[in-house]
């Protein structure tokens, strides 16, 4: 994959919380100031997660997703949005989907698909076959496209199945987060292997976890890739974990990166092309007859 950066900024995730870093965006306010500020910088797509605004827990409600989203809208109507479908705190199929009713101008172009169940260093994430079915039904049902989350190659076989039986259609979206503790480490070869398997017809973003996000995104960069970053993956400027550091400052580090590489962002509009997305301005997702 060649030409323009995509840029996946991810700007809260499920586990930071104000008492590890003050700059991670826990209220539906923050969230919005901090899309504000990456889309003027130079943003692809955004990847949302919703906090309850009393005790910065995660949330599946959609009342929640409904406001940041009318917020991100009103200054970025084309702006490609996609909302966590994750396991990690729900697992009730009624819970994880019930962003992915949003309509009109709320509805998400986007879900995340995790292909497998997972540990974390600290925590599970499970994804049964049927919730992954379900899941990738309901998206397809209602014009929202998958983000097909891969933390090892298996998930990408696995990807591959979900494509024999019919419930992904190309264009594909594949996030390749490496460094994960129990998943591929963060390195050129297990990075390799996963391209490799991808099927034809996809786009991939690398995210690295933790202290891994630098050097992965600079590989993305430098080899044709895209990019996953912000404070869901890692929460540090340094690897010696010295400087906490902000969303701006990540997303001001990969437009350094960038431009170093001589590559240019990619804009919504064009990724929404790419992917046989809707336009955006008041039309989101794909097209239901298309999907």
């Amino acid at each position: 994959m060649e030409g323009n950066l995509i840029i996946d900024f991810t700007p809260t995730g499920m586990i930071p919380v104000k008492s590890m870093t003050p700059h991670v965006p826990v209220s539906i306010y923050e969230i919005i100031e901090d899309i504000h500020f990456a889309w003027e910088l130079g943003i692809t797509k955004v990847h949302l997660h919703a906090r309850d605004p009393q005790t910065e827990k995660s949330t599946y409600k959609k009342e929640i997703y409904a406001a940041i989203i009318e917020g991100i809208r009103k200054f970025a109507p084309t702006l490609v949005v996609c909302v966590s479908l994750s396991g990690r705190t729900f697992n009730r199929f009624e819970e994880r989907s019930e962003a992915l009713e949003l309509e009109g101008f709320l509805k998400p172009d986007m879900g995340s698909l995790t292909l497998s169940s997972l540990n974390f260093n600290k925590i599970e994430s499970i994804n049964s076959p049927d919730m992954i079915h379900n899941l990738a039904l309901k998206m397809k049902k209602l014009g929202i496209v998958p983000e097909l989350e891969a933390f090892d190659a298996g998930m990408i076989n696995y990807a591959k199945y979900l494509i024999k039986k019919g419930l992904l259609t190309p264009p594909y979206y594949f996030n390749l987060l490496l460094g994960n503790i129990a998943c591929a480490q963060a390195d050129i070869l297990h990075a390799g292997i996963m391209i490799r398997d991808l099927p034809e017809g996809s786009i991939w973003s690398f995210a690295g976890i933790g202290d891994q996000q630098l050097k992965m995104n600079s590989i993305a960069i430098a080899i044709g890739g895209g990019v996953r970053v912000g404070l869901e993956d890692n929460i540090w400027y340094d690897s010696s974990r010295t400087i906490l550091a902000s969303n701006n400052d990540l997303l001001k580090r990969i437009h350094v990166l960038a431009s170093a590489n001589d590559r240019k962002i990619m804009t919504s509009e064009e990724f929404r092309q790419k992917m046989n997305l809707l336009p955006g301005n008041g039309e989101y997702g794909r097209n239901i007859n298309t999907n």
